[in-house]
């Protein structure tokens, strides 16, 4: 199978709304991505909105994502066409778009990622078409059947407008930013009632038009009322999440074993 297959079949999989899971990559290295790719989850996200990244780190993580196995999605920084292109033409399986809270914005950012009917810069000589090995029409084809375009909803204009932007033909999916709109509306927790709300609107909007909602949950036990709402993707902590509820574990055996 090749890698554009490979791509093809996550973002069939995202589409047909088949249970994912996924994480977040906070560690500007290839390492985690190798690690938890080979584990084999079905994803991992790597954060240029609030981690460490540049294009050369991205570059670097996105071939690790390659050699293990698993899907590389870029959540950009920002979503300017530019930044959208860097991540794509290096490789990235799918983007992850933070603060879609229009119909408008959804359009753009969709266009950006697209060559037919949408905006896309063309070149095939990066990774992304073989550098060069992918002739100019089939790498087009093959990078629209590939690539996964998912909105961040974590504003409460996204959820007014939420019926409208998902859809907006081009755009994959959703994902739901819990923590964002926890602060915007000046909510207790990501657990608060309002909060819960908004997501059940959100993924019901997504279900009426047959596409799916990504939840992130610190935990496997916390998803169990999201799947109830529909949702079928989730983003499982991250790599520093992981790594630090391991060393919590060591330093609690540790201290019962010493006592």
């Amino acid at each position: 199978m090749t890698v554009q297959q490979a791509h093809t079949r996550f973002r069939d999989a995202f589409r047909q709304r088949n249970p994912l899971v996924g994480s977040f990559i906070k560690t500007p290295t290839s390492h985690t991505v190798e690690i938890l790719g080979a584990m084999g989850f079905d994803f991992l996200v790597i954060d240029e909105e609030h981690a460490p990244f540049d294009r050369v780190t991205i570059d670097m993580a996105l071939l690790a994502a390659r050699a293990s196995g698993t899907a590389g999605i870029v959540r950009v920084a920002e979503p300017t066409p530019s930044r959208l292109l860097a991540v794509l033409d290096d490789g990235a399986a799918g983007v992850l778009i933070p603060h879609v809270a229009t119909v408008d914005k959804a359009r753009a950012v969709v266009s950006a990622c697209r060559y037919r009917g949408g905006s896309r810069g063309f070149s095939n000589s990066p990774r992304a078409g073989g550098y060069g090995a992918v002739a100019a029409w089939p790498h087009v084809d093959a990078q629209d059947a590939s690539v996964t375009v998912i909105a961040m909803i974590e504003d409460p204009e996204a959820i007014d407008n939420i019926e409208a932007i998902v859809a907006v033909d081009g755009l994959d999916g959703i994902f739901i930013g819990r923590g964002d709109l926890s602060i915007a509306l000046g909510a207790e927790s990501p657990n608060a009632p309002e909060i819960k709300a908004a997501t059940e609107k959100a993924i019901k909007a997504a279900q009426a038009v047959g596409k799916p909602a990504c939840v992130m949950v610190n935990s496997i036990a916390e998803t169990a009322p999201f799947v109830d709402m529909g949702a079928t993707a989730f983003i499982v902590s991250s790599d520093q999440g992981f790594m630090r509820q391991a060393a919590s574990k060591v330093l609690a055996d540790f201290k019962a074993a010493s006592a």
